[in-house]
């Protein structure tokens, strides 16, 4: 195993908070005298089958765990996805089904064994213990915490600010968190900057049954491609492990050097410093191999970067791009579905809105734009489409 000192800088990279530092250093030290390796807990709600990049920052984390020899339990919330995770909500999120949550379960194990090692890796679905809870046991977690301390968290502040209902099913959702600590004895707990009420429920619920409580690690939420929102695949600006390799070179080639550097601290454990002696498009060019090496191959990579270099290449030989032919002062939407680049004008509405559009160099805001002279039309980084005016007729 390597030093606390050593193990402290790789497991607080990236991280926001850490709770406590002294408390987690103490345990690195003692599971370093005793050998023993220490329980890492982190909770997955299936509420989703496929997972993008953001889903990979805690799965990275967790790896990094695993390499510096501790256990890694992942927690699939089969039974609290019954209710849904209120964290960061403005609504009461609609229940799953059963069917649904099982699914989602099975594909979601099946896709982490792609960062983690899964022989290292205790899999488990709170459903085991949680059902087997009575009433009175319900009744006694709930006495554990006050309600003043439900309503001063933030979310729930913000909804009943706002007149919106917060339910007392939501209220459980946090008590059910923590008492997976206590039912895993878990030593550190991982999760986003969201989590944050939830993992320190499990803190104090751990006291309540007289264990030490779990150390606290939280990371960032990963911005998507658009710089700015929270990768989702609502929003259309993730990048999802099962996006194809030209794709994924693509959208990280598209990002801003900023987010690039985030991307690096939080998806690989590439060395930061000399990242930063890199040229910003080198380094961009190497973090999508990285990326695609671990999803696919080094090979596949490295054919990604090529036929990327060959579609980049047109943006200085037009001639090579295909055509589409439009009246003059058409729209910037109806050109776009004119030239097949999107199925709908939902989607280009939401690309022009994701500032994934441009037209001759220059980035595209609005939707009825019109299109006066001809030009070069990208969406996306890798589509392109040479904008021809149709001539008027002699009379």
């Amino acid at each position: 195993m390597k030093s606390v000192e050593e193990q402290f800088k790789i497991i607080t990279r990236g991280a926001v908070d850490i709770i406590s530092e002294d408390e987690l250093k103490q345990k690195l030290r003692r599971s370093l005298k005793a050998k023993r390796p220490l329980r890492i807990k982190a909770g997955f709600d299936p509420t989703a089958p496929d997972i993008h990049l953001g889903h990979t920052v805690l799965l990275n984390k967790l790896r990094q765990f695993q390499e510096l020899g501790h256990l890694v339990y992942f927690l699939i919330g089969d039974f609290t996805a019954r209710i849904g995770d209120p964290s960061g909500r403005t609504q009461i999120r609609k229940p799953m089904g059963r069917l649904e949550i099982v699914k989602n379960a099975l594909t979601y194990k099946k896709q982490v064994g792609k960062i983690l090692n899964l022989r290292k890796t205790k899999v488990v679905f709170n459903s085991r213990w949680l059902e087997k809870m009575r009433t009175a046991d319900f009744l006694r977690l709930s006495g554990k915490v006050t309600v003043s301390q439900m309503i001063a968290r933030q979310d729930f502040k913000k909804r009943l600010e706002n007149n919106q209902d917060v339910s007392l099913l939501e209220f459980m959702y946090p008590l059910l968190q923590g008492y997976d600590s206590v039912v895993l004895h878990s030593d550190i707990e991982l999760g986003g900057t969201d989590q944050i009420f939830n993992l320190l429920i499990g803190r104090d619920l751990q006291k309540d049954f007289g264990q030490e409580p779990q150390a606290v690690v939280t990371l960032p939420l990963l911005e998507g491609t658009d710089g700015i929102q929270k990768m989702s695949k609502s929003l259309g600006n993730y990048i999802s492990i099962h996006d194809t390799p030209s794709e994924i070179f693509g959208k990280i080639m598209s990002i801003s050097d900023e987010l690039m550097y985030k991307y690096y601290t939080l998806l690989t454990d590439e060395n930061l410093e000399e990242v930063r002696r890199l040229h910003p498009k080198e380094a961009k060019e190497r973090l999508g191999k990285l990326i695609i090496t671990r999803y696919y191959s080094q090979q596949t990579a490295q054919a990604a970067a090529e036929e990327f270099k060959r579609v980049f290449a047109l943006r200085s030989t037009p001639e090579e791009i295909a055509a589409v032919t439009i009246d003059a002062h058409t729209s910037i939407l109806q050109s776009m579905s004119a030239a097949g680049i999107v199925k709908s004008k939902n989607e280009g509405r939401r690309l022009i809105r994701q500032n994934a559009v441009e037209f001759d160099g220059r980035k595209v805001t609005d939707e009825n734009m019109p299109i006066t002279q001809p030009g070069i039309l990208k969406v996306g980084s890798r589509q392109f489409r040479k904008v021809v005016i149709k001539q008027k007729s002699a009379s």
